[in-house]
């Protein structure tokens, strides 16, 4: 019966249900993605569930495609005009890598070797670039019994940097309230920044809902090809023509929930995501749990340190700054979807929660790209070959 692709897809989307039943009663100190990853890693080494049911759902597939639609949707949710204020959020995440590499290098090198050290290093950037650059190398060298590191730091790096990302990212909500009370607090972005996306000026065309998605699709499209032709990563790409998109009026301001389509875009991507734990074995854990523990919990340290370090350098709050350099620990749509979650959780009027989200959403998803799409690659690249 599980092998019918409905009923397989249900049983998955269960685990994302009750994840977000949970973040809701837990006012998300418990992120629906955390629990969604858990719960399926639980439920395949019990037997519950089959180790390929989500081959036998196949939504994950059309999760794969609808990435680059999904990030191109991101760039329409920052105006230009906020974009200066983010080469702060690209300093502090560069800033918690490199505290972060630097105590990693040190620490397990000392408590292991100098492989492991590299072995962890890149993945803890959160990429998966970073993950096929440093395995092909070990491959390639014959490292074979510290191969799967940075698979589980990959798969497990979630786990502490989400909810660590939530809480702070709550204490900061809690200091914006304080602030929004007195009449002192000064929002990064607006809703008047959007204002300079006259849609009304559209021709007829881009009013219907088919046509928006397919000028989305189309966008991706050419992020995809531009990706394969430069050899820099398809996100940013989609991430910059929706920027560009928003800023000549080719796409509105959050064009996929405009055209009716995000919900199930972003549901399929969480597809995605989970089924990146699923070649995890317990043994594979076991045999190597001291090496992934120390890793996470180094870097997750040295993430931390960097990015408070680095906010106090360009004079932004430290629990602003921290989620913001912690994105390199699970990168999209984490970083989307957190910000959702603690919006969602912490404001206290619908009015408050969308400002709380157009203050949040910028630098996180800035921050996740800089770890994940860029740095990730660069570091993985250059350490791998001191091997």
């Amino acid at each position: 019966m599980i092998d019918n692709p409905l009923i397989a897809t249900t049983l998955i989307f269960a685990l994302i249900a009750i994840g977000e039943w949970i973040s809701i009663l837990t006012r998300a100190r418990v992120p629906m993605l955390l629990t969604a990853m858990v719960g399926y890693l639980t439920c395949v080494w019990t037997g519950i569930l089959p180790v390929d049911i989500l081959d036998k759902a196949m939504f994950p597939a059309l999760g794969a495609i609808l990435i680059a639609p999904a990030i191109l949707h991101m760039g329409t949710l920052i105006p230009s005009s906020l974009l200066k204020s983010q080469i702060k959020a690209v300093l502090i995440s560069l800033g918690g890598l490199i505290v972060s590499g630097v105590l990693i290098l040190m620490f397990i090198t000392l408590l292991f070797d100098y492989p492991t050290a590299v072995a962890g290093v890149g993945p803890i950037s959160g990429g998966i670039i970073a993950l096929l650059i440093t395995s092909e190398k070990l491959t390639e060298l014959g490292y074979s019994a510290i191969i799967v590191i940075p698979a589980l730091v990959v798969a497990f790096q979630g786990v502490l940097g989400m909810p660590l990302a939530t809480y702070f990212m709550r204490k900061y909500t809690k200091q914006m309230q304080a602030q929004i009370d007195r009449g002192e607090f000064v929002p990064m972005v607006t809703e008047e920044d959007f204002a300079s996306v006259d849609v009304s000026k559209q021709h007829p065309l881009f009013q219907s809902s088919t046509i928006k998605l397919f000028f989305v699709f189309v966008g991706a499209a050419i992020a995809v090809v531009l990706g394969e032709w430069t050899g820099i990563h398809y996100s940013l790409w989609a991430l910059a023509i929706g920027i560009f998109g928003l800023r000549v009026r080719i796409f509105e301001p959050r064009t996929l929930e405009k055209s009716n389509s995000f919900t199930i875009v972003m549901l399929s991507i969480i597809f995605v995501v989970i089924g990146t734990m699923g070649g995890v074995t317990p043994q594979q854990v076991w045999e190597n749990l001291p090496a992934i523990i120390a890793i996470l919990l180094i870097g997750t340290l040295g993430i931390s340190i960097g990015g408070a370090i680095m906010s106090k350098v360009v004079k932004w709050n430290p629990y602003k700054g921290m989620p913001v350099a912690l994105t390199a620990l699970f990168g999209f749509p984490g970083d989307y979807i957190l910000c959702e979650e603690v919006s969602r959780s912490s404001g206290r009027n619908e009015e408050e929660k969308k400002m709380i989200f157009n203050e949040l959403l910028a630098p996180m998803i800035i921050g996740g790209f800089t770890t994940v799409t860029v740095a990730s690659v660069v570091i993985a690249s250059i350490l791998i070959n001191t091997l």
